[in-house]
């Protein structure tokens, strides 16, 4: 096997090269195609300027064009079948506003939410977190940071509920063990501020 290969490459060495071509020849060369790609034109790139545009379907979701409609509308029997479907779109007490699921809008709150405690103004990173919420209910760190927030501004039994709501999304979540020591602290200074009867 090894005096095949050793003997094959000998025979490559010693065979004569092509002679290099001339300047007239490399520019017709360049200019022609190469013949492999003659011989077969299915191997060729498709061009734009050879469609038929004739030859394409116009029928819906072939084309991407403005003129193609396609029917979004419900089906004819979709309100029988579906009696409460509508509802499920709007919170119960909502004016109509539906806030879609939208965990990217969701974290850009969060970010800005940040931004503002950071500055503290916790009021605007309040709103801030609670739009997180609407867009991606049960985000646990909006939820804890909420919480923050409710207790910096002095509003302990909303920041109590806040805790408590993290922990039932993440029980053993990274802020878990700080969320029952807030709970526990904000009890015990609810507890101490209430007078005795």
């Amino acid at each position: 096997m090894l005096l095949l290969a050793l003997s094959l490459g000998l025979q490559a060495q010693n065979s004569p090269s092509p002679p290099a071509p001339s300047n007239s020849q490399k520019t017709d060369s360049a200019a022609a195609p190469p013949a492999n790609s003659q011989a077969n034109p299915k191997l060729a790139p498709p061009r734009s300027d050879s469609v038929n545009a004739d030859s394409l379907d116009n029928g819906p979701g072939e084309s991407s064009s403005k003129d193609t409609q396609i029917d979004l509308s419900p089906p004819p029997d979709d309100a029988k079948n579906h009696p409460h479907s509508s509802a499920v779109l709007k919170d119960e007490g909502s004016d109509g506003d539906v806030h879609p699921w939208d965990p990217h809008r969701a974290g850009k709150d969060i970010e800005v939410g940040d931004f503002y405690f950071k500055r503290k103004n916790y009021r605007a990173a309040e709103d801030r977190y609670r739009e997180a919420l609407l867009y991606k209910d049960n985000d646990a760190i909006a939820t804890y940071r909420l919480a923050i927030c409710l207790e910096k501004l002095d509003r302990p039994d909303e920041a109590i509920e806040q805790f408590e709501s993290y922990l039932r999304i993440l029980p053993h979540g990274p802020q878990a063990a700080d969320a029952k020591k807030a709970i526990d602290r904000l009890k015990n200074e609810s507890a101490s501020e209430k007078p005795a009867k």
